[in-house]
């Protein structure tokens, strides 16, 4: 798969922005790309995106140290508009697991395959896997650029397959709404002997995703949020969360700030599960998120960066049988960057970063697993590197 799309993009490339489309069951078909120019895409674009660095790791109250080069995010891309109103997006993550999900038949590396049509003026559908319209500005965030996700973001299932429908309503708000499924993967294949005996498979794991955009005060001040509600099991399987996000922008500075809370009848996110050492998937947990970021525009070629991260879980009787919410962990993550510009003509930038996490649990935790509170940190040195191999428009 990964070969086969490096060398396609290789075709492309030699070929002055030519693609044959080699169907075996019409190959009488004329293909949206050829050197004869019959049919020529209105454009088409092709990204290699890279995040190579060089870390160090050590560990306060564990043992889990290390120092070495990693190839953090690589993704190769092709997008493109085939007619008016008609385009298309393929993402493949190559540094991700290459297994083929039993659900929706597609290798995980790859992270969206939609088309993209406009069916009305101001409302666009689209179809295949693409990323949940999920709210919040981490989430909005260009994954190669970001050095560590807070806990929710981190254990998230963001790209699934499905049908979405976006409407621009004017120039500063705009909705869209998904139809999704919940999971990439089949029941038996993902909760067979890991959920009790009451949590069936649903005649259709589905999800549902709402999100608005706004932007005030021209444009100063936008928010990203969303209202979601996945159904991944019979019984104890429902999940509703919603995420609010906000940005403020003034001058050479820009402030975000997300709000997330999950409530899962099926602990799909695991840290409760991990945490209290369940022998099956825990039930009943509630997940709370505090994100936020700055960044500051010091020169035209040095950005500082400060994200601040806080994760809270917690449990539905865990102390007790009648005990109510209880309180199991808590994490913090502080992660200050500097990125440094070197050129003018490419979005290229080396960075240098500390990133601390602290993860503090509660005393019945401690207690009943044997848990202690423990501190990770890491520097990191590397570059951030968004490269547009060809951008072609007609």
């Amino acid at each position: 798969m990964k070969s086969s799309l490096l060398f396609g993009l290789a075709i492309i490339m030699l070929s002055g922005l030519s693609f044959a489309q080699t169907d075996s069951l019409d190959r009488s078909e004329q293909p949206l790309f050829s050197l004869d120019g019959n049919k020529i895409v209105k454009s088409l674009s092709a990204y290699l995106f890279l995040r190579p660095g060089f870390h160090h790791h050590f560990e306060n109250g564990r043992s889990d140290n290390y120092t070495e080069f990693r190839n953090n995010y690589v993704a190769l891309g092709i997008q493109g508009e085939i007619i008016d109103k008609l385009s298309f997006q393929f993402r493949q993550r190559f540094n991700n697991s290459g297994d083929v999900q039993s659900l929706e038949m597609l290798n995980e590396s790859v992270e969206v395959a939609y088309i993209d049509l406009g069916i009305l003026p101001k409302t666009n559908l689209q179809f295949g896997k693409m990323a949940a319209y999920f709210g919040g500005y981490e989430y909005e965030l260009d994954p190669v650029g970001v050095l560590e996700y807070n806990d929710i973001a981190n254990n998230l299932l963001n790209y699934v397959t499905g049908i979405g429908l976006t409407r621009e309503i004017n120039d500063r708000h705009s909705v869209g709404l998904q139809i999704l499924n919940s999971r990439t993967m089949r029941f038996n294949d993902l909760y067979e002997g890991n959920v009790e005996f009451n949590v069936k498979e649903p005649k259709w794991p589905v999800a549902l995703v709402l999100n608005w955009r706004g932007s005030f005060m021209d444009g100063k001040f936008e928010t990203i949020y969303s209202l979601s509600s996945f159904r991944v099991a019979k019984k104890q399987g429902t999940i509703i969360s919603f995420t609010l996000g906000n940005q403020y922008k003034t001058g050479k500075l820009t402030l975000m700030y997300d709000f997330n809370y999950y409530f899962e009848q099926l602990d799909t996110k695991g840290m409760l599960t991990n945490t209290i050492q369940s022998e099956t998937i825990a039930e009943d947990a509630t997940y709370t998120e505090h994100w936020l970021r700055a960044e500051y525009n010091l020169t035209p070629k040095i950005d500082l960066l400060m994200t601040v991260m806080l994760s809270n879980t917690y449990g539905q009787n865990i102390n007790s049988e009648n005990s109510g919410l209880d309180y199991v962990r808590t994490s913090y993550g502080v992660v200050p960057t500097v990125y440094y510009k070197p050129f003018k003509e490419v979005d290229l930038k080396l960075y240098f970063a500390y990133i601390g996490r602290s993860y503090h649990y509660s005393p019945y935790v401690k207690k009943q697993q044997g848990i202690t509170d423990y501190k990770t940190n890491e520097f990191q040195i590397g570059i951030i590197a968004p490269l547009w191999l060809m951008k072609s428009s007609k």
